[in-house]
Parts: C-alpha cells; structure tokens; sequence
C-alpha cells in the first residue's frame, strides 16, 4: 500500500483535547462532519485507518505545506519521520546539519534545552499519533460495531483494522519511552473531553507497550500477508525485539532472550536480503524483500517536506549531481562526520558498498557546521529506479523513496548482539552467519567476512552504523551501548567544541517540552532540564 488512498480525515476538536494543553501549538480541527456520521459508515474506516499511517509520513491534510495537523511549528519539520530522524541523528556521529534554524544547532552539539523546537515537534507529533490512533481504537469496540450494524466480515476487517491502529498507537509510545521517558499517559478507556493528562514513568510504560503488543499479535494479519507498509505479525515481533533489546535502559532488567525469541520468529518469515544493498534506498525499494515495516512515501499522493523527500533534498549540495538523485535541486544540509567515514576501508563504495560518500571538494573535518563542503556527504537515499528513471513527480522535490523503518539486516544485527548479551535461544555460530552475510552482500564476495574471535560487541555497535547509518537508529544504538553522552566515545562537535567531549549523562533522554510542563501541572520535567 503506497498510502495512496489517504482523503482528507475529518477531525472534530474534542477527539484531540486530551494532548492540546500547550501554549503556541494547537492541533487543529476539521468540523465538516462528526466522528459520528463518520463511523456509522463502515466504508470510511480503511480511510481512517489511512490517516493513522499517513501520520507518519505526511504533514497535513494538502501537503507538502498548507492545512497541518499541528501549528505553531514549522509544518515541514514538524512531520514524523523527519523529527524522529533528526532526533535519532543529528546528536551523534552520524549526522550533522548546516542549517541554522533555531534549535537545530544544539542538536547537532547535545547542547539543547526544554524549548528547543525540533525536540518539542516530535513530542507533539507522537502525541497527535496517539490521539488519533485512540480515538479510533474507541470507535471501533465491538459494542460500538455491534451498534451501528457492523457484522460478519466487515466486523472481523474493522477488528483487524483495530489491531494495526493499537500497533500505530504501541510505535508511538515506544518512541515516547525511548525518547522521553516519563510521559503523559492517556488511552481509549479514558474520557474524551479537556483535562490534564497523569504522567506515567518508565518502567510502565514499557510494560504497557509489551502488553499491548502481545495482545494484539494474534489478531494481526501473518507475517508478509498484508498489504505493503501495513502492520503484520512481523512488525509487532520486530518492536517486541526492539523493546526487549534495550530493556536495560529502559527498566533495568535483561530481556535479551526475550529479544532472541521474537527476532528468530522475524527471520524465520520469509524476509530475505536485497541482493543490491544500495537498492533499499530507492524510489521503487518498495520492490524490496527485506523490509518488514516500512513508511511509505508517494511524490504525488503522500507529498511533504518531510521524511524522504527531507533525506534526499537535504543530503545533496555542493557538487554533486542532482540528477544522479532524481531531484531539481539540493537543499545542502545534511553530512556525515569524520568518525563514521572511518569505519569504512574506503569511500567511494569500495570494497564496502556502504561506504559511498561525496568527496568532490569536500573536507573529511567539519571546522565549521554552517559550510556544507565541510563533512563528507552520504550517498544513499536516492529518487530514482533501479533502473535509473527519476520517481513519479520528477518536475519537483518530492520522492518517492520509503523509509525502511524495519528490515531484516536489522533483525541479524540485533540476534547477533542479543546472544553476545548473554541470551539464550541463539547461537554465537548463528550470529556469525548472520553478519557474514551482511558482509558479503556488502563486499560481493566473502573477502569482507569475519571470524569467530572478531565477533564482539564493540565490532557490533560499529557494523550497525556501517549497515543502518541514518536509519534512525543510532541515538538509541549509543546509549544502549554507553557511548551517547560519555567521554568512552567522542566525535567532532560533541558537547560543543570541534574536538569533542562529553556532556551530561541526563542527556541520554529528551526534556518535556517547557511550553507542556507550564500548561499541564500533573507533569515533572526529566531530570537535569
């Protein structure tokens, strides 16, 4: 599903009050028609459940600007994928921006405070998420189905649809414990009206994310069974993994075997490495068979500055050839930093076709973050086919390339550093082959192949940049593994100074937004902001 079904979703005010208490940012309304007349019509439920997945990708309800579901924020950064990026990249040695646009600057030094921006768009817009995703999952109890004379197969569709929404709604909070840690809490089961929502805390939250996710799995369609960029028994088992991957941070226990179990139900679905490694960042990498759960991007239907539109527009400048990238232009941000080039033997896509960076007339040391020929640039995310034709809305700078939230190469990283965790229910031979497989794909051949004795954790943390660079994981992959905010690891412009240095260990979560601690008093702010 390219999500090119998504129309305009009425919204009532009342359904998003519960996360409206903020000072500059409302979320705005739609009252052309009531939940009611909506929901009495089974025919507009796909299209709701529409609007959930859509949320991740698009601003609004015109896109690419005009009409956002969120103001008081730039419309553009303001998108899903895009503040979930910036906020998983920008920080560490991945990533860092030109831009001066107030609050990105601290992002790119970990220097950012409680009314930074692009930190407050993504807590806004998880919260969005999870109105949306409750209201829905509200409407649609068998009670309220069974009202309405909804029955037989449409009942067991409007079921399913209600499990992708709580899998919609379990993402979201994950990203929130992730992220933020103690957050404001509300489901369906609370009342719909204005009110100030109770502050949960962390370990909580993880369980109600575990326990949401197990209880939906056997109501979600079989793994690879669904329509494309829809949630399956795949992505519920993938963010299980994920959950039980960084249960250590999250809640201070070892989940690794539990992280084990559902990853080897992942790999055992059917999934299976893309031959062409630098084919997962196309515009037709829907193609693809090993993304698990994508988010799907569309240059006509799904249009917006953000997510891919924003990761390829901004990662090109200089002298690099727009054409090569299926855009008109570049927006010259976006670069990689000197400690993640390293990683590499070489740059050019040789013999590690991961390592592909521009270096035509750029500087491998940033001296200065505002100068886009300061820092390699990534070559990677790309609007154009395999085939080399540029994406369906060739004459502007919209893509069409998906954001590979979940994929297999993920899943063989995170089993083959859960069993060095200690866990059980996996092999360290297994795990070897596994990233041995990586490796050739990415060499070609078995030249790139490790040993036994070369399989440890510390070879793990730095595979993973090599294979999921500005995939979003990174952020979370350095404090899982102690390297965020600690002096054990430094990369130019960390804390501040272009050599790098350490900052504080709060750090490791994002503040509350300042503006939601001054409207919503049953809120505590993060330590240390």
């Amino acid at each position: 599903m390219k999500l090119n079904w998504i129309y305009k979703w009425a919204m009532v005010c009342v359904l998003l009050l519960p996360f409206a208490a903020c000072n500059d940012l409302d979320l705005e309304p739609y009252n052309e028609v009531t939940s009611i007349q909506v929901y009495e019509d089974f025919g507009n439920y796909k299209n709701v459940l529409a609007k959930l997945y859509g949320g991740l990708a698009v601003s609004g309800q015109q896109g690419p600007a005009g009409d956002p579901d969120i103001s008081g924020l730039d419309e553009g950064a303001s998108t899903y994928i895009r503040a979930y990026w910036k906020l998983q990249e920008l920080p560490t040695d991945e990533a860092i921006i030109a831009w001066n646009d107030e609050g990105l600057p601290t992002l790119n030094t970990m220097q950012w405070s409680s009314d930074n921006g692009f930190v407050a768009a993504m807590y806004y817009r998880i919260f969005y998420q999870i109105s949306l995703a409750n209201e829905f999952i509200r409407e649609t109890s068998d009670d309220k189905l069974a009202a309405r004379g909804i029955v037989d197969a449409d009942l067991e569709t409007t079921r399913l649809y209600r499990a992708e929404a709580r899998f919609l709604r379990a993402l979201s909070y994950y990203h929130a414990l992730d992220m933020f840690g103690n957050v404001p809490f509300v489901t369906e089961e609370d009342g719909v009206g204005a009110y100030f929502p109770e502050q949960t805390n962390r370990a909580d939250l993880f369980a109600y994310v575990e326990s949401e996710l197990l209880d939906i799995l056997p109501n979600l369609v079989d793994a690879r069974q669904n329509e494309y960029a829809r949630a399956d028994k795949a992505a519920a088992w993938m963010l299980l993994a994920k959950l039980y991957l960084n249960a250590e941070v999250y809640i201070g226990e070892d989940r690794y075997t539990d992280a084990i179990t559902y990853l080897n139900q992942v790999i055992g679905s059917g999934y299976s490495l893309e031959p062409n490694y630098n084919h997962l960042f196309l515009a037709d990498n829907h193609l693809s068979e090993e993304l698990i759960f994508p988010v799907a991007f569309d240059g006509v239907n799904t249009t917006s500055f953000g997510g891919t539109t924003f990761l390829v527009n901004a990662a090109v400048g200089g002298t690099m050839d727009r054409e090569e990238f299926g855009i008109p232009g570049g927006w010259q941000g976006l670069r990689t930093r000197p400690e993640v080039v390293q990683l590499y033997p070489g740059t050019d896509g040789s013999p590690d076709a991961r390592g592909l960076f521009h270096t035509e007339e750029q500087n491998l040391d940033i001296e200065d973050v505002a100068i886009f020929q300061d820092g390699y640039a990534v070559i990677k995310y790309k609007n154009v086919t395999r085939e080399g034709q540029r994406g369906s809305s060739p004459g502007n700078d919209q893509v069409d390339t998906d954001f590979p939230l979940f994929r297999l190469a993920d899943a063989y990283l995170m089993y083959a550093e859960a069993v060095l965790r200690g866990g059980s229910g996996g092999g360290e031979a297994q795990a070897l082959a596994y990233i041995n497989e990586l490796r050739e794909r990415a060499y070609g051949d078995a030249s790139g192949n490790i040993t036994a004795g070369q399989l440890n954790l510390d070879f793990i943390l730095d595979e993973r940049a090599r294979e999921l660079k500005w995939e979003g994981h990174r952020r979370t992959d350095l404090v899982r593994f102690g390297r965020f905010t600690s002096a054990d690891y430094i990369w130019q412009w960390k804390g501040g100074t272009f050599e790098g240095n350490a900052v504080e260990d709060y750090r490791d979560l994002y503040p509350l937004p300042a503006a939601d601690l001054t409207a919503n008093p049953r809120l505590e702010q993060n330590e240390g902001y």
